[in-house]
């Protein structure tokens, strides 16, 4: 096998666990049963995998199910036993403790003060614009030619996306220290079906015009301008509030204007390494000039 082909077969069985593993976070996911998706010994499979995402299979599923049980608790009514359940987890009491390791409180409490509470409570304010711990600044940003990969269906699940793009560069070694992983969002989720939702999960990479692309990947073009920039801290799950918080809220007490164009999110830090409280993302909606 030449090295173009090995290289499209890894990709694509990193593609194919990544993709079973957010399909089936409600069953029970042997790693074994993850080897023979990836057609792989599982000793092999164990060690390429690690050795490509910088974490082992268990932490991919735990971070993916922890974070689907975090944006239900923040962005639904279902109840926490039930979210426990759809996320994997046999009882509500190992649902409860791992959460709790993770996130620093239990789900019930979570739900009511979570990070996403804050943005909540300050919508509901009357008075002057709050800055607060939610600083925005407006920013001119040059053009971006960013390498994506399409994500059809709701945004709390583009992290497979962002998975397979991540893995599709590491088999090529075209992960570097000044990569930054950008998400695109290009429809509104309050005035969609999820089902029609359509966003981009892209990296910025300094030689990104040399490289060759192979599908899924794309170039995808973001358009320079001024932004007003949210400095946003905390799970991702949780950015549904600061969104309406932005909108709502900064905006039409800003004296700005939006200008047409879809919103973009740099991730500052990796989930892979920091726990989802730490986590640090700059979220873009474009201005008029």
């Amino acid at each position: 096998m030449n090295k173009l082909h090995a290289r499209k077969s890894y990709q694509e069985r990193l593609a194919r666990v990544q993709g079973y593993i957010h399909d089936h976070l409600d069953e029970e996911l042997d790693l074994n049963k993850l080897a023979e998706i990836a057609c792989m010994s599982p000793t092999h499979w164990h060690r390429i995998y690690h050795g490509v995402f910088g974490e082992t299979i268990a932490a991919t599923v735990k971070r993916v199910r922890l974070h689907t049980a975090a944006g239900m608790l923040a962005n639904s009514a279902i109840s926490i036993e039930d979210i426990g359940k759809r996320c994997g987890y046999p009882n509500l009491q190992s649902f409860t403790r791992i959460f709790s390791d993770c996130y620093g409180m239990p789900p019930a409490r979570y739900r009511k003060e979570g990070s996403h509470a804050k943005f909540q409570n300050a919508l509901e304010d009357q008075g002057a614009v709050i800055i607060g711990p939610w600083d925005v600044e407006i920013r001119n940003v040059p053009e971006m030619q960013l390498l994506t990969i399409d994500h059809h269906g709701a945004f709390m699940q583009i992290g497979e996306a962002f998975d397979r793009l991540f893995g599709w560069l590491a088999v090529r070694d075209l992960i570097t220290p000044d990569a930054r992983l950008i998400g695109v969002y290009h429809t509104d989720p309050d005035s969609y079906r999820e089902e029609d939702l359509f966003s981009k999960a892209g990296a910025l990479l300094s030689n990104a015009t040399a490289i060759e692309l192979e599908a899924p990947v794309e170039r995808t073009t973001v358009a320079a301008g001024r932004y007003a920039c949210l400095h946003y801290k905390g799970p991702y799950a949780d950015m549904k509030a600061a969104y309406l918080w932005l909108f709502g809220k900064w905006l039409p007490q800003s004296g700005e204007e939006a200008r047409e164009g879809p919103v973009f999110e740099e991730y500052l830090n990796n989930p892979r390494e920091v726990a989802p409280t730490e986590l640090l993302t700059e979220i873009y909606m474009p201005l008029e000039s």
